[in-house]
């Protein structure tokens, strides 16, 4: 009985070893077929598009946030107390120097200018008298010093009555576009209150603060490109006018003002915008198309070609994952700091399915 268990049992193992190295063999055969099959065709490849580290001219560039102002702009406010008699312009429109804006009752100074211009009638009349009289030498000196003093104050008190008037019409300081009028007729005014917003909108100012470090490279006349929200496909061009006097202790930054022309009027003071200056002298750089790059906690890299010998003798191209250090990216491009050498090419499409060394297909960028 315990013999023909013992037979059933290594009859088992038996078939168990035969089973086993039949499966082993088969496996065998379809590895060797399949390395003869790759040996003789070359291993798989992925396709990638490629493109070539190549050299740029690159300037270095400083990007703010810039306020624009105008070069002449004023809150229109009042010097002189008085109920407003008349309003001769319109909220929006454009005023030229000297144009009357707002009348403010004058009746009072009219009246003073004429007596005071009386007075000074009388006055004339005196000294004209006590100078002949002194001629003839029948007055004194001191008599013809106090007619001439009486009619000097005499034109001196017109004077300030025709200044007061000409304060209570008031005009326009200089030549520019005038806001939304916050005065009605009728309305007692007192020195301060705001009338109105006048602006010249050409030139515009640009002001913006750069770093300390940056000021040796800023210098008048410089360009500077501006670029706002309300226009967005287009850019305007101003230059560097002036440097501030000293730096923000504070944030150690410098003030810089630039003149904008502004001849169709399209800007207006209160916007801001963003401007981009050139700073120093352009230089070579080797540039990469930005598509190229990976990024991650372990450092930037790209996928470099090279080419490698696979058995069967075949050579193939391979993607190597390469570490690389980089600049700020502008545009398209990505200047490299370090890592590349001109002429060797990079993948920019197709990284997804790549590791490292693994063997390509290449497609030329038709973009870049």
């Amino acid at each position: 009985m315990i013999k023909s268990k013992n037979r059933i049992l290594l009859r088992t193992a038996i078939a168990v070893l035969v089973a086993l190295g039949l499966l082993f063999g088969i496996k065998f055969w379809l590895g060797y077929e399949q390395y003869q099959a790759m040996a003789h065709r070359g291993p798989m490849q992925v396709s990638v598009t490629v493109s070539p580290v190549r050299s740029m001219s690159w300037q270095t560039q400083f990007h703010a946030v810039a306020d624009i102002t105008a070069v002449s702009g004023v809150e229109l406010t009042p010097q002189l107390s008085g109920e407003i008699t008349a309003i001769d312009f319109h909220s929006g429109e454009y005023v030229h120097r000297d144009q009357l804006l707002v009348e403010i009752d004058n009746s009072n100074q009219l009246a003073q200018l004429a007596s005071d211009r009386a007075a000074l009638e009388l006055a004339d009349v005196n000294y004209r008298r006590d100078q002949r009289l002194y001629e003839a030498k029948a007055a004194s000196r001191s008599v013809l010093d106090t007619a001439m003093a009486n009619r000097n104050s005499a034109r001196a008190a017109v004077a300030n009555d025709e200044a007061t008037l000409r304060k209570l019409a008031f005009r326009a300081p200089f030549s520019g576009w005038i806001g939304v009028r916050d005065v009605s007729v009728g309305q007692y005014l007192t020195p301060g209150t705001p009338i109105a917003a006048l602006n010249a909108w050409n030139p515009l100012r640009v002001q913006f603060t750069v770093p300390q470090n940056r000021m040796p490279l800023l210098h008048p006349g410089q360009p500077v490109r501006l670029s706002v929200d309300a226009y967005p496909d287009r850019i305007f061009q101003a230059r560097v006018l002036a440097l501030s006097s000293r730096v923000n202790p504070a944030t150690r930054n410098v003030t810089v003002d630039a003149t904008l022309p502004n001849p169709h009027d399209l800007l207006r003071p209160g916007m801001f915008g963003e401007v981009t200056v050139h700073l120093g002298k352009p230089r070579m750089l080797i540039v990469v198309p930005r598509e190229a790059l990976t990024y991650s906690t372990f450092g930037d890299y790209v996928y470099v070609i090279h080419h490698r010998k696979f058995p069967g003798g075949h050579e193939l191209p391979v993607a190597i994952a390469t570490s690389v250090r980089v600049g700020s990216t502008r545009g398209i491009w990505t200047p490299i700091i370090s890592g590349l050498k001109l002429g060797e090419q990079v993948v920019v499409a197709g990284q997804v399915k790549l590791r490292s060394g693994m063997p390509v297909i290449l497609h030329p960028a038709t973009s870049h």
